[in-house]
């Protein structure tokens, strides 16, 4: 098959390793989710680096359906401090635009339960200490003090795979984050201000918020980055079907 001309020079852009499998099995391995930030801004053409390799995602069709805002500087500040005014009104927050699920149970709800005393320990926070749990589920509208916000739109009119090809789209931009150097956490919370978000950046009615990730350099120094969450064995999720 004969590449396009854009996407040769884009390859050629960002580089390619002699061994594709190691680096991307390294970059897997890696990879965590941030909850600490430094302060500093990422330079705009680190970001840009980052996004174009994500523009890489296969999509239904080539539709490429994912829409993305990506705040610096006032814009996070604002954002971070229209959330945590939306969470701590008394008014309850709005539905998602996509529902959350509506249940979890068997091997899903051990896993959560595992990787919520993981975060809890690493943050120094005690069994049964509901304030402090309170304020560290509050860290995800402060965007854990992130410089960052990245929020993934798509059109109404794409449905469950709009929804399911920004899913694609966010799993590469964090590989590419962790590529270079850049901390990231994404964030299906952020959902539950969908309406904030719609009106602070003007998302037409026809666009669905998806979800978002906070980002900037990591704080490496900081306890609550140091856990990893555990990976079930290939064999709990594939079924062979050969006959």
């Amino acid at each position: 098959m004969i590449e396009s001309s854009e996407r040769v020079a884009m390859r050629a852009a960002l580089g390619e390793g002699p061994d594709q499998f190691t680096v991307l099995a390294d970059l897997l391995a890696h990879r965590s989710s941030c909850r600490a930030f430094l302060p500093g801004e990422i330079p705009r053409p680190l970001i840009e680096k980052m996004l174009t390799l994500a523009q890489l995602t296969p999509s239904w069709a080539n539709t490429q359906p994912w829409q993305v805002t990506v705040t610096s500087g006032a814009a996070t500040e604002r954002l971070r401090e229209a959330l945590l005014a939306d969470f701590d009104s008394p008014e309850p927050l709005s539905p998602p635009d996509l529902p959350f699920p509506t249940a979890y149970s068997g091997a899903r709800l051990d896993r959560r339960r595992e990787v919520g005393w993981q975060l809890y320990e690493s943050a120094g926070i005690a069994k049964g200490d509901r304030a402090a749990s309170a304020l560290q589920a509050r860290e995800n509208e402060r965007l854990f003090g992130a410089p960052h916000a990245l929020l993934i739109h798509t059109k109404r009119e794409m449905g469950a795979y709009g929804a399911v090809d920004c899913g694609l789209y966010l799993s590469n931009v964090l590989l590419a984050a962790e590529a270079l150097g850049i901390g990231m956490i994404a964030q299906a919370a952020l959902a539950q201000h969908c309406g904030v978000i719609r009106e602070m950046f003007d998302i037409p009615d026809d666009t669905v918020f998806v979800f978002g990730a906070s980002f900037g350099f990591p704080d490496k120094t900081d306890p609550v980055n140091s856990f990893r969450s555990r990976r079930s064995p290939m064999t709990d999720s594939v079924f062979w079907a050969d006959e």
